[in-house]
């Protein structure tokens, strides 16, 4: 055997640990008994005995005023009722962790939920859990909670809440827990495995697959060190559990290579100690002893001290319906609330973090009587976009943001959480506009201005939008050619056309090139915020004036009216025009016919205005096609009486003739 690796986080927890020294002290200071094995050690049990602490089996056997000392898994909460009636002075040194499922049950119970708890059901510690609320299930297996969960006694309309032992097996949870999720309705999931034990077992199985031994040091009682053996029996074909130095047979390390220690949280220093010395002594001379850090300094990181304030960076290992668990490679629990997790309301846990991501956090509160440590990303982020902020002020940075809302003079910006003041004036939009509109959409700005201790930032958006308009315009400069299409959007209107956008430069659209038809007025066919596929007609780079149309010149409108209709034809055309001697009337789009007076009724009619209306939609026959000339004559008066024309007087149709020739209809045609 060449060396021996030692697995960081074997021996004692923080809660073993805590229930120790709160024993020991209780010991020195006062007679005290513990009320079951405090840990599931007899070589601790023996030294607190020899302390002067006694062991007794119920709470009966507490005396008036004695101190009784809980055990680090925890007692049924009417345990804890009987010892208060006994008069007994309790002190609890029920691991944090294993509290934090009994608040967590029995907060449950109290809002009439159902309670399944992944586990040992004879487990000291499973018990008392079980023992804070009325309606538990304890599942030991997959099968057991298949078998619970598809029974008369399980009710699916009922919130469900599902926890773990702390010392569970991470496999048999997932298992468990990917079932439920598929069963439940209403499931409420707390992930309630140690963090300790999460990361002795990671470690546990990762060396074992490693080396070509595996010893596991604990005592043969403890549910943690039988669950570390079985991890390692997965990984590793040659694995000893022993509970000290002696068990340990040199046999097992013929032909052995390396070597793996790893041992239980109700484990001492001194057993560990003992069991790597005799491994090490295998070793062979030639070879050192340790590679790297020695025992001390590997068992001194777990003693890693948390401050409040600290920033500290730790490894995701599950995420809970309520908090995140992190280790933080030290002997404290580290929680995330999902409310400190984010300050974007809206922002989903799965997109910020997953289990295995590495997270800097910073210490809200370090609790070391409970033995977790508070955390919160969201204000270690809001710290970093202070920095951020105040370093793009001096480097002009542009930054992202959302409005939030309208303030007065101006509008605010939340930008990564910060509160970010814009100015009416630098809003980037025109004077005495609605700035409400703004809300909730996203804007790009340049913080001017930053007070810290105050809290005050001043930002602009228009002094962005001026370099990328600036930008923008120059691209289009050097691109335009007349023809070439854009994508523009209508900024403004006047009665005589209307400005489009193209990419930071504005064109002008005339009334007649928005469309074939004649329109009074742009708003017929376009308005504010439309977007145009406009061409460009004309331009003059020097007066940066831009001519655009939208009409499309490939669609002749008296191509089209030839393909269509022909003499004699009855169309449904629309009065475009009224005038003295007659009316225009649209046949196709973009061209026009004449409707003369004396074809309008048949009966003699002082103005069309008498009998049409603009707008007002008729049938007409086409009585002449000039095609030279482009211009068509309609008759609604052929429709009306069909022999008018072959009967009627010709002295009547001299008087209804105008004094001077009426113009024929003449249809615009685009040079």
């Amino acid at each position: 055997m060449k060396k021996v690796i030692l697995a960081q986080s074997a021996g004692f927890c923080y809660g073993v640990e805590r229930a120790i020294e709160l024993a020991e002290r209780t010991a020195r200071e006062r007679s005290g008994a513990m009320l079951g094995s405090l840990i599931h050690n007899d070589i601790v049990i023996d030294n607190l005995k020899s302390l002067g602490m006694r062991c007794i089996a119920s709470p009966d056997e507490a005396r008036e005023g004695e101190a009784v000392v809980i055990r680090s898994h925890g007692e049924r909460r009417e345990v804890l009722l009987r010892l208060a009636e006994r008069g007994a002075d309790i002190v609890d040194a029920t691991c944090p962790n294993v509290r934090h499922i009994q608040q967590l049950v029995a907060k449950a119970d109290a809002d009439g939920d159902q309670v399944i708890i992944i586990g040992e059901p004879r487990h000291p510690e499973v018990i008392g859990i079980a023992g804070f609320c009325q309606r538990t299930a304890v599942c030991d297996s997959l099968e057991s909670l298949k078998k619970y969960i598809n029974s008369e006694g399980f009710d699916n309309d009922k919130p469900t809440l599902i926890a773990a032992q702390t010392t569970c097996v991470r496999s048999l949870w997932e298992k468990c827990l990917n079932f439920a999720k598929k069963e439940c309705t209403n499931l409420k999931v707390c992930v309630t495995i140690c963090n300790a034990t999460q990361r002795r077992q990671a470690e546990a199985a990762d060396l074992a697959s490693k080396v070509d031994v595996m010893v596991v040091v604990g005592d043969r009682k403890s549910a943690n060190t039988r669950h570390l053996t079985e991890i390692c029996k997965e990984a590793c074909p040659r694995v000893v559990s022993i509970e000290t130095a002696d068990e340990l047979s040199p046999d097992v390390f013929i032909g052995c290579i390396t070597a793996g220690l790893t041992a239980g949280a109700s484990t001492p220093a001194s057993i560990i100690k003992e069991v790597y010395a005799t491994m090490t002594e295998e070793i062979k001379n030639e070879t050192k002893a340790a590679e790297g850090e020695s025992f001390e300094e590997m068992l001194e990181k777990t003693f890693k001290t948390l401050n409040t304030g600290d920033k500290v960076t730790g490894i995701v290992t599950s995420i809970g319906t309520t908090e995140i668990q992190v280790d933080l490679g030290c002997k404290q629990a580290g929680y995330i609330p999902i409310s400190e997790l984010s300050a974007d309301p809206d922002a989903k846990v799965e997109d910020i973090v997953h289990v295995g991501d590495e997270i800097e956090t910073y210490i809200v509160r370090v609790n070391d009587v409970e033995g977790y440590a508070t955390l919160s990303k969201k204000r270690l982020d809001a710290v970093k976009v202070w920095e951020d902020i105040e370093k793009a002020v001096e480097e002009k940075t542009v930054l992202d943001g959302i409005v939030s809302e309208v303030n007065k003079g101006g509008i605010v910006v939340s930008v990564k959480g910060v509160r970010v003041f814009v100015p009416a004036s630098q809003s980037g939009q025109p004077r005495d506009a609605d700035l409400s509109a703004m809300v909730k959409q996203p804007v790009k700005l340049r913080v001017t201005e930053v007070n810290r201790p105050r809290r005050r930032v001043v930002g602009s958006i228009r002094s962005v939008q001026s370099e990328l308009r600036a930008v923008a315009q120059a691209e289009v400069w050097n691109s335009i050619e007349v023809g070439k299409h854009y994508n523009g959007i209508v900024k403004s209107m006047t009665s005589y056309g209307v400005f489009v956008d193209i990419g930071g430069v504005d064109g002008m659209v005339h009334i007649s090139e928005l469309s074939w038809s004649r329109i009074k007025h742009p708003s017929e066919v376009v308005k504010v915020g439309d977007q145009l596929d406009v061409y460009v007609i004309s331009f003059d780079a020097e007066k940066h004036k831009i001519s655009l149309g939208v009409k499309d010149r490939s669609q002749n409108p008296w191509d089209v009216f030839m393909k269509t209709y022909k003499v004699g034809d009855i169309a449904n055309v629309r009065i475009v025009k009224l005038m003295t001697f007659g009316a225009f009337a649209e046949v196709v789009p973009g061209v026009d016919g004449l409707i003369h007076i004396s074809q309008i009724a048949d009966k003699r009619i002082g103005k069309p205005g008498d009998v049409l209306t603009e707008g007002q939609m008729v049938d007409a026959k086409i009585t002449a096609v000039d095609e030279d000339k482009q211009k068509i004559s309609l008759s609604i008066r052929e429709i009306l009486t069909p022999s008018a024309s072959d009967s009627a007087d010709p002295t009547e149709s001299a008087d209804e003739a105008p004094a001077e020739e009426a113009p024929a209809a003449e249809t615009p045609v685009e040079e």
